[in-house]
């Protein structure tokens, strides 16, 4: 399993004209491969007009799904570049499309790939990327009187605190490193005079702060 992969930080549109054609990439975060088709469509349909919809997209923390579609455009110069740009940025879990209206003027096969290679790499640059590290999902369980103070410590420290629920005690779930489990367990004994309840959970991906 990848400890860590990148992914587009929010869905956009950059444009580019390239030898008076208009190139518009699209991209969107995609958790699964029916939300990168989902979203394919959803672009084709807001550019009924446009020459080509062309896309890619790449799921998976390892990569597992990769597509791409030439649509209409000469094989291997537009789907595939576009893939490629998205691999070598290292971006996952990410569906792009690129819209093409013709403006009359030819450009080649080598001028298509970089054209269609390029502005997914404009698109990436324009709206930015994020990290995201795998965690273990953590429990802990601590009574009421010394729950705000092992918040607040545990905010302060700067762990991944995903929710806090108040019941009969308070549960606090949180996202720990792998490496961290056993010095986050020694710490949380200490904190707590040995109160707390701690339960580890399955792995999952958060974003990492800046």
């Amino acid at each position: 399993m990848q400890e860590q992969y990148r992914t587009v930080a929010r869905a956009g549109v950059h444009e580019s004209e390239i030898n008076r054609s208009r190139f518009l990439c699209s991209l969107a975060p995609a958790a699964t491969e029916e939300e990168a088709q989902e979203f394919v469509a959803r672009v084709r349909k807001e550019h009924p007009t446009a020459t080509h919809n062309c896309y890619a997209y790449v799921i998976g923390a390892d990569a597992s799904v990769q597509k791409a579609s030439d649509d209409g455009e000469p094989g291997g110069t537009a789907g595939v570049p576009m893939l490629q740009m998205l691999m070598r940025r290292e971006v996952r879990y990410v569906a792009a499309v690129v819209t093409r209206y013709y403006g009359g003027v030819k450009l080649g096969a080598g001028g298509l790939i970089r054209a269609y290679g390029g502005v997914v790499g404009e698109a990436l640059d324009a709206l930015g990327t994020l990290t995201r590290q795998r965690f273990r999902l953590a429990t802990v369980r601590i009574d009421h009187q010394r729950a705000g103070k092992l918040e607040n410590d545990l905010r302060a420290t700067g762990r991944d605190v995903r929710e806090v629920r108040y019941a009969e005690a308070v549960t606090i779930e949180l996202g720990l490193p792998d490496a961290d489990v056993e010095a986050f367990t020694g710490w949380l004994a200490d904190a707590t005079a040995g109160t707390a309840v701690l339960e580890l959970g399955g792995e999952a991906y958060g974003d990492v702060s800046a």
